[in-house]
């Protein structure tokens, strides 16, 4: 049973940091997408980045590069969330997604909250 596990999250003054971490568990990483979500209650999920396991290429939305970066943790089936320069509008609870065989697994999500 394919599970995504997110930790990290928590509460931060603008221009702080936080990392996001996505365990997951019932599947071999060596091969899959990996991403990051988050969502504003009201609005719908967005898309944050995404990392390809297998060769380590990463994309990013625009209202995040150059803060966020995705990253391939051990196991391989890990991925880290590396947020610098948050600002309020970051404020969100993020989720790890995976796409396996062309399903996606969601986790549960985590919240991070950008104030002052």
């Amino acid at each position: 049973q394919v599970q995504l596990v997110e930790s990290g999250g928590g509460l931060v003054q603008p221009g702080g940091s936080l990392r996001l971490s996505c365990a997951g568990s019932g599947f071999t990483g060596s091969s899959s997408v990996m991403s990051w979500y988050r969502q504003v209650p009201g609005k719908e999920r967005e898309w944050v980045a995404s990392i390809l396991t297998m060769t380590g290429r990463a994309n990013y939305a625009d209202s995040v590069k150059g803060r966020f970066t995705i990253s391939r943790d051990n196991p391989e089936n890990t991925v880290s969330l590396q947020m610098n320069n948050l600002k309020p509008e970051d404020t969100a609870v993020y989720y790890c997604k995976v796409l396996l065989s062309g399903y996606n697994y969601w986790g549960q999500g985590t919240q991070v909250t950008v104030s002052s």
